[in-house]
C-alpha cells in the first residue's frame, strides 16, 4: 500500500512539473508569432523555448503538432546555431532569424531522428520550428520576417 501511494505521488509530481504529458506537449509559455511573407501574414501559436533546458528538449518525442503551431527557440544574443532532429518524430521546417526577425535561412522538410546538423552561415537570434511544408504553404522565403517581442521592433 505504501509503495502504491509513493508511486501515485511520484506520478502526480512528474505531471505537475511538466516533464510528462500524455499528449507529448510541453508546458512552455504560449505566445503569438506572426510570419510575414510577400503573400501576407500568418499567425502561429508558439511555445517559447528560452531556457537551455527547453531548447534542448525542443519538440522531441511529439507524435504531431497542430497546423498553425510551432516552437520559437530564443537564443538571446545572435550566435552560430546548429540544430538536429535526434529523437524528433515529426518532420519540421526550421526557420532561422536574425535579431530583427529577418529570415536568413529555412531548412524545409527535415528528416525525423536524423543526427545531421542543420545550420546557416550567419549568426542566429532565434529558430522557429513549424510543421514540414509550412514555409512553402505560406510562401516564406529568406528575407521574410518573424514578428514577436524578442526581435528588435517586433513587439
Amino acid at each position: 500500500m505504501i509503495r502504491a501511494v509513493f508511486l501515485a505521488l511520484a506520478l502526480v509530481s512528474l505531471l505537475s512539473t511538466g516533464l510528462a504529458r500524455a499528449d507529448g506537449a510541453s508546458r512552455l509559455p504560449l505566445q503569438t508569432v506572426i510570419v510575414e511573407t510577400s503573400q501576407g501574414r500568418t499567425a502561429f501559436e508558439a511555445e517559447i523555448a528560452d531556457t537551455a533546458e527547453a531548447r534542448a528538449k525542443g519538440l522531441m518525442l511529439r507524435d504531431s503538432m497542430p497546423r498553425d503551431h510551432g516552437m520559437l527557440f530564443d537564443f538571446g544574443k545572435p550566435r552560430q546555431i546548429a540544430m538536429w532532429m535526434k529523437d524528433t518524430k515529426i518532420s519540421l521546417d526550421m526557420i532561422f532569424a536574425d535579431s530583427a526577425g529577418r529570415v536568413i535561412g529555412i531548412a524545409e522538410n527535415t528528416v525525423p531522428y536524423s543526427t545531421a546538423t542543420i545550420a546557416v552561415s550567419e549568426p542566429v537570434k532565434a529558430v522557429f520550428e513549424v510543421n514540414a511544408g509550412t514555409a512553402r504553404r505560406i510562401g516564406l522565403k529568406p528575407g521574410g520576417r518573424l514578428i514577436h517581442p524578442i526581435f528588435k521592433g517586433g513587439g
